[in-house]
């Protein structure tokens, strides 16, 4: 395969000894294998780093990465996903994937995307359908079409080095903002219904109960720059959404309680500037881009 058509992986893994394995052996049974995959264990203390260990002594492509840091959360998700990036320096490639350590697929999911890509060379960043398991049940990840959940992009390497990695961000969003930015530098973003994955954790799991984890969601979208106006109209919209009412309240106060504290907003004014005019060109095409 050329430079070109190949693709690596990266894997932020805390404590992930329930899932991992799983995913392991979705990757190594993908028909295109990744010509590297660096899977970073962020200070895991479980059976994490043996499980990696195991699989990398029979897979070269497979290479386990340990980290011990003073930071935690996402900051600490996103600055591992660095780590594993700056090890692949040395790799031909023409796309690399962030990939969570609880994601399966189908044997062709990556030759599929990467099928994608060709297909349309402005793309930047594709991906999936994420599907979850709720009450015996997989259901969609409700998702925009022009956006890729951080658990499985995959970024054409121009596309990547255009936005200059990961942003470290306390409250998370290394994900949203790297998608954001590629949009800003012309670059297409998609998620592709055709095309299936399945999450084994529930996304925000790790924060607890509903109210937690939709508090910590406004949280991070007031870090990350979204407009009050698209914010609220944002949050109407979901009350139809489980959980009814509370999820958007909570998302609600969360954004309003990181504003009344004025929270440090790391994300570059120009990229916090440009996601604006998107959300305001949702609401209103037509007047409001000219503002």
């Amino acid at each position: 395969m050329t430079s070109q058509a190949s693709y690596v992986l990266v894997t932020a893994a805390y404590n992930e000894a329930e899932y991992i394995e799983k995913t392991l052996r979705a990757v190594i049974a993908q028909t295109v294998q990744p010509e590297k995959w660096i899977v970073v264990s962020d200070g895991s203390t479980d059976g994490t780093d043996e499980i990696v260990r195991g699989y990398a002594a029979e897979h070269a492509f497979i290479e386990l990465l340990r980290r011990e840091s003073s930071d935690s959360g996402f900051a600490s998700q996103a600055n591992a996903l660095t780590l594993g990036c700056e090890h692949l320096s040395n790799v031909n490639y023409g796309f690399i994937g962030s990939l969570d350590a609880d994601i399966t697929f189908e044997p062709d999911y990556y030759e599929a995307m990467l099928r994608k890509f060709q297909e349309q060379p402005s793309l930047g960043i594709a991906g999936g359908t994420i599907f979850e398991r709720r009450a015996d049940a997989l259901k969609p990840l409700v998702c925009d079409r022009n956006s890729v959940p951080g658990a499985i992009q995959l970024f054409r390497r121009e596309a990547f080095t255009d936005i200059g990695g990961f942003l470290s961000l306390r409250h998370g969003g290394h994900d949203a903002v790297a998608e954001t930015m590629a949009r800003m530098h012309g670059w297409q973003v998609r998620t592709f219904p055709d095309v299936q994955v399945l999450h084994g954790r529930p996304c925000g799991a790790s924060y607890g109960n509903a109210p937690r984890i939709y508090f910590h969601l406004g949280l991070r979208e007031y870090a990350c720059g979204n407009h009050p106006l698209f914010q609220l109209v944002k949050c109407l919209y979901r009350l139809k959404q489980r959980p009814y009412v509370l999820g958007s309240v909570s998302r609600w106060l969360g954004y309003c309680w990181a504003g009344l504290r004025h929270e440090p907003r790391n994300v570059p004014a120009d990229v916090r500037g440009y996601l604006r005019r998107e959300q305001l060109h949702r609401l209103c095409p037509t007047s409001l881009m000219r503002r």
